[in-house]
């Protein structure tokens, strides 16, 4: 271990831009055995490391399974990714890693960090290949739990329930299981496969998926209450946010989970709507999370005749991943940094032929710390567009089908959980996006967990 002071960090190979642009597939081919050993032994090996104790929310074994794959031992480290995570390879491909393992790793300052990572989502392939398998006892106990949404959270109470012998059924109201992972998360970064693969392993090991399910319509939530010994709910946070600007309600006017949604249906052969498709239009995406990330590089992989990406603050303070921003810029997408929109702009006929906007600056910082933001004033200006697509975030649904159990909510709708997942219902649990708000798909895997291990206590104790 230790390589550090005589190998760099390395990135998986990237396909090139041009290339990558022709299709939605992954664009980064990751590491084979001999170097995926080669960037684990570069690591320290610290004494209180900081990658699992500080930057994972999932506290994975990071240093164990970087130190066993530096052996050589692939097994021993594919066992212990899938020890603590539901989805290695998942969240080694979508996590911001700069933001989570690879920024607490001690070699981040003046070295590099860890490709970490790469290394996992590296190690579940290479196992998968390999033949190695999730060991999984099936159903044991005459325990049942409903799990109610496929996405990040409701994956990871189902993976942690079955590993413990108890039965799940999950409930998706779409018609492909995964949720974000699948709909929202485009090709390029997710093949729809690894989420397949997934959710095979899953079924195999005792979960029943009903698709097509909503629940509160299509079943009552009650009826789950009844029926099975304690119901998960990870109903995420999918009501996309708008600017609050005039004309922002026209038909051209995209929320960014409808435009992805649309187009991976698009892809993969199903229903989807005509008035999403982009090419040969000019695109103007507004926000600067990883969303947005998604939606630009979709839109030049759509054929938009200009991508535009607007955020009302600098480069420095974008929310999402570092690499997906440096992938997009490779891409074409053209980022206005220090824009806010202001209205949408219509002709005569009713047409969106653009966006106005007002340059801002950042001043002092407000109460959290984070610098305020100032429009400058006279600087007001237009960008044209025939699309505008709003990346603003996401709001809770009403979830009025609760009130009728009395499971509390907070002030902005989210559900009001303690901290072991449980509600004010006893036997419904919470976790993820409906919980804290739209989050990470790590930080929803790890309260998937969480609520999943306080289930298992209570059923089997």
């Amino acid at each position: 271990m230790q390589g550090f002071i005589t190998t760099t960090r390395e990135e998986p190979e990237k396909q090139d831009v041009n290339k990558r642009l022709q299709t939605f597939e992954e664009i980064y081919q990751f590491f084979n055995n001999r170097v995926v050993a080669r960037q684990a032994e570069r690591c320290v090996q610290c004494g209180d490391p900081f990658c699992t104790s500080i930057g994972c929310p999932l506290n994975n074994y990071i240093p164990q399974w970087l130190e066993a794959i530096a052996e050589r031992d692939l097994e021993k480290a594919f066992l212990l990714a899938n020890e603590t995570s539901p989805f290695p390879e998942i969240l080694g491909r979508i996590c911001p890693h700069n933001r989570v393992c690879e920024g607490a790793c001690t070699l981040d300052d003046g070295y590099g960090a860890i490709s970490i990572g790469a290394i996992e989502a590296s190690i579940t392939e290479l196992g998968f290949k390999a033949g190695y398998q999730i060991p999984f006892p099936g159903p044991e106990t005459d325990k049942k739990v409903a799990v109610v949404g496929s996405g990040p959270a409701g994956m990871s109470c189902a993976h942690f329930l079955l590993r413990a012998g108890i039965a799940v059924d999950m409930f998706e109201r779409s018609d492909q299981p995964g949720g974000l992972l699948t709909y929202g998360i485009p090709g390029f970064k997710l093949n729809k496969s690894t989420v397949q693969r997934r959710f095979q392993i899953m079924e195999k090991a005792g979960l029943t998926l009903h698709l097509n399910t909503g629940i509160g319509t299509d079943q009552p939530l009650e009826e789950l209450v009844a029926k099975y010994d304690a119901v998960f709910l990870g109903l995420g946070c999918t009501n996309g946010k708008r600017a609050g600007i005039p004309n922002e309600d026209h038909p051209q006017v995209f929320l960014a989970m409808e435009f992805l949604t649309n187009v991976q249906r698009r892809l993969t052969g199903l229903s989807w709507m005509e008035r999403f498709g982009v090419r040969g239009r000019r695109v103007v995406v507004v926000g600067g999370g990883d969303t947005a990330m998604d939606c630009v590089r979709t839109a030049v992989r759509e054929g938009a005749e200009s991508v535009v990406c607007l955020y009302r603050r600098d480069a420095a303070n974008m929310p999402g991943s570092a690499k997906e921003f440096h992938n997009a810029a490779e891409e074409g997408v053209n980022f206005m940094f220090t824009e806010a929109p202001k209205s949408i702009v219509l002709d005569d006929d009713g047409n969106l032929v653009g966006i106005d906007c007002v340059r801002t600056r950042l001043g002092d910082p407000d109460a959290t710390g984070r610098q305020r933001i100032e429009e400058i004033e006279g600087s007001d200006h237009c960008i044209q567009a025939d699309i505008v697509i709003m990346a603003l975030g996401f709001d809770h649904e009403p979830y009025n089908f609760l009130d009728a159990l009395g499971v509390e909510r907070e002030r902005w709708g989210n559900i009001r959980t303690a901290p072991d997942s449980s509600t004010s219902h006893p036997k419904i649990f919470a976790g993820g996006d409906c919980h804290r708000g739209a989050d990470l798909a790590v930080t929803a895997a790890a309260e998937g967990r969480r609520a999943a291990l306080t289930i298992i206590s209570k059923l089997l104790d």
